[in-house]
């Protein structure tokens, strides 16, 4: 799940604070290869800062990497690094989408993640 909090404390601009959160949460394997992200106008509207600010972010994560955009679907974690990794994040994030779109609960789908893993 994404999820950046911006500091008003920072020495840091706020667009280098996002650009470092996404990074430090695609190492950490909080963000996956393929999790979309959202759309720098939500973004922006969540943190309370200007879109400029989430785009100049965003073209530097995608400059970095980070970060692939696919026209109008939106902008995703980009896969890069180990490929099984990123084929196993993809099939995570599906998962969830199937899950969720199913109507069913984080808990269920952890549920049949543990009883899978017992087979």
């Amino acid at each position: 799940m994404f999820h950046v909090e911006l500091s008003t404390e920072s020495a840091q601009p706020p667009y280098e604070q996002l650009r470092m959160a996404v990074i430090e949460q695609v190492r950490a394997g909080t963000l996956t290869a393929g999790t979309k992200i959202p759309t720098v106008r939500a973004l922006a509207a969540d943190l309370g800062i200007a879109p400029n600010t989430v785009a100049r972010a965003y073209r530097e994560l995608e400059a970095d990497g980070v970060l692939e955009t696919r026209g109008r679907q939106g902008s995703f974690i980009a896969s890069s690094g180990d490929p099984t990794r990123d084929i196993a994040g993809r099939a995570a994030v599906d998962y969830i989408a199937t899950i969720r779109r199913l109507g069913l609960s984080d808990r269920d789908a952890v549920e049949f993640v543990r009883r899978a893993l017992d087979v």
